[in-house]
């Protein structure tokens, strides 16, 4: 019987075998056996601690361009941002631009406001937005079912509108507490602290906002019996269930700054409040100018006094 003839190593034996042309050969057995064992290390390296490329931290210069940006972790719960006190280098821009915050919008243009039917005001083309606005209705609604009407008579107020108010009363052309303050109060802060009684600097009202409203009547007096009390009783009582929050309340019991009380104005809070928190994250001092007397606004602090004077329920 002929046996055929193996040729090359025997992995089993390390033993030299014949080679076709007749010549005998060794091959170390040491280099399979070095082989091997690198391919076993790093079958194990593998399964322990995965591709190489994932355990590996990249150089941001090496990524390609077309990857997209990396995602970033969440910080930590410790250093998070709280509102109106922003982390350092952390971008805060505000939802509202200054113009809206500061009024210098025309609301007719505006997509975020609505105009007031007749049925609600005493007014014509005034607005508000348009939450603000449906709030309102869903208010109106429900106060006339227990037998009160309630009447907007003002809503958004522009900067030049309120700047109308403002210089009218600075130059005398409409008293104030029964003065002629451009007449009989020639000091500048003076004249302002008598205006901002109830009339907010021009860039400072919340009626820049469309969030607030004026109901009714503009006295206090209104509200203090007859139909006026039944309104404002009603509204003490219901207007939060909507939304709604009166501002300027009874100094000083629960406020020592700010305005005077102002039974007639309210403000929806779901919309006022993130505006109001835009506005003190936004606005500065430099930015409250353009009408007369407006460098007494840093004099009389009339933000921290005035835009923050409020019923501590409206501060955001």
């Amino acid at each position: 019987m002929n046996v055929k003839k193996s040729y090359g190593y025997s992995w089993s034996a390390g033993r030299k075998v014949s080679e076709p042309d007749g010549k005998s050969v060794r091959k170390p057995g040491i280099v399979i056996l070095i082989a091997a064992a690198m391919v076993c290390i790093a079958v194990i390296s593998f399964a322990a601690f995965g591709p190489l490329a994932e355990n590996t931290p990249q150089n941001p210069q090496d990524v390609s361009a077309n990857s997209g940006p990396a995602p970033q972790s969440p910080l930590p719960s410790a250093i998070q941002p709280v509102a109106g006190n922003p982390l350092p280098g952390v971008s805060t821009q505000a939802p509202y631009s200054k113009d809206e915050l500061l009024g210098k919008i025309n609301p007719k243009s505006h997509p975020a406001f609505a105009a007031i039917a007749p049925e609600y005001t005493s007014k014509t083309g005034i607005y508000l937005r348009q939450e603000t606005y449906d709030a309102f209705i869903n208010m109106s609604a429900a106060a006339k079912k227990d037998g009160v009407n309630l009447v907007i008579i003002s809503a958004f107020r522009s900067f030049y509108d309120q700047k109308a108010i403002w210089e009218q009363k600075w130059n005398g052309g409409k008293t104030v507490a029964g003065k002629n303050l451009a007449k009989e109060v020639p000091d500048f802060a003076e004249r302002a602290k008598y205006i901002l009684l109830y009339s907010s600097m021009p860039g400072t009202s919340r009626h820049h906002w469309g969030t607030d409203i004026d109901l009714n009547s503009l006295e206090n007096s209104y509200f203090a019996s007859g139909n006026g009390k039944k309104i404002y009783d009603w509204l003490s009582k219901h207007a939060a269930e909507y939304g709604f929050y009166q501002p300027y309340t009874p100094k000083p019991a629960t406020r020592t700054v700010g305005y005077e009380e102002e039974k007639w104005h309210w403000s929806y809070l779901p919309a006022a409040k993130p505006m109001m928190q835009a506005y003190l994250q936004t606005i500065a001092y430099s930015d409250i100018d353009g009408f007369l007397g407006c460098e007494t606004a840093a004099k009389l602090q009339v933000i921290e006094n005035y835009v923050k004077g409020i019923n501590p329920a409206c501060i955001p």
